[in-house]
């Protein structure tokens, strides 16, 4: 059997000959998954370096949604697949997570000689999800362009709403979407700048989230091009073959039908 690198990366997703119920359900999860996935990265922010117990809180509440999110799509996906200890096998990253967080989640409340061990296990959470999202984004086709857009969008009013709270030089909701905005796409008017140190570690985790999203916006318009460029060779590949297939047709018929016969051979004797 040949190496597969998604099955050892635990990233198999369905298993191949598995109804079509669960390859539905599967695309259907993508992207709130990947939304989720998203949302998991700042979580990580939050618990690791945040220094405020607001921040460590908001944190923490991230983390249970990541932790029920996996937990649902996994119990979901066991309950629609027909093969469910090879989808447990092909997809054993999705169990890393979940374990990984429920400790972390635990271990937040033990004592303090165990930081060494959740800040590690808080590093290797950080890579699984890292290495899932990778795994998200390679799924990009053409179509994605609008959900990526709506996902974008979504995250600056979220942005928006978390520099309005932790800002005090923001007065309005709009005026920390404005702010989210400049500072995600390093514009930088200098209207509004985070000055504290919770808004300042927010401005980051908003950066680093703005940059993956024109990443995702770029590969989804590049795909849609590309997309394009490869329907119009089908299209032309099509004609040519149907093109082809008739003269074949053609010279068929010619070679089956009856040599004529010659004036010398219609006269008898001759």
């Amino acid at each position: 059997m040949p190496f597969n690198i998604r099955l050892a990366l635990g990233l198999g997703g369905v298993p191949p000959h598995d109804n079509s119920r669960a390859y539905q359900w599967e695309k259907r999860l993508h992207w709130p998954m990947l939304i989720v996935t998203l949302l998991a990265l700042p979580a990580f922010y939050l618990g690791e370096l945040a220094a405020e117990p607001d921040l460590q809180w908001l944190g923490r509440m991230l983390d249970r949604a990541v932790l029920l999110a996996f937990s649902v799509e996994l119990l979901l996906m066991l309950n629609v697949t027909t093969q469910r200890t090879r989808y447990l096998l092909h997809n054993w990253l999705s169990l890393a997570i979940i374990a990984a967080t429920a400790l972390s989640l635990l271990i937040a409340h033990l004592p303090g000689e165990l930081s060494a061990l959740l800040r590690l296990l808080r590093i290797a959470l950080a890579g699984l999800l890292i290495a899932r999202l990778a795994h998200q984004m390679r799924s990009i086709t053409p179509g994605s362009t609008p959900y990526i857009l709506v996902l974008g969008f979504g995250l600056m009013l979220l942005s928006g709403a978390g520099f309005y709270w932790m800002e005090p030089t923001v007065h309005s909701y709009w005026d920390g979407v404005w702010l989210a905005f400049t500072s995600g796409l390093t514009v930088g008017y200098g209207d509004l700048t985070p000055t504290t140190h919770a808004a300042r570690l927010f401005a980051s985790v908003v950066i680093v989230l703005t940059y993956g999203m024109m990443s995702l916006v770029t590969a989804s318009l590049a795909a849609f091009f590309v997309g394009q460029e490869e329907r119009r060779m089908r299209l032309e590949m099509h004609h040519d073959l149907k093109a082809l297939r008739q003269e074949i047709a053609y010279l068929r018929e010619r070679l089956e039908q009856p040599p004529a016969k010659s004036k010398a051979d219609e006269i008898p004797g001759s």
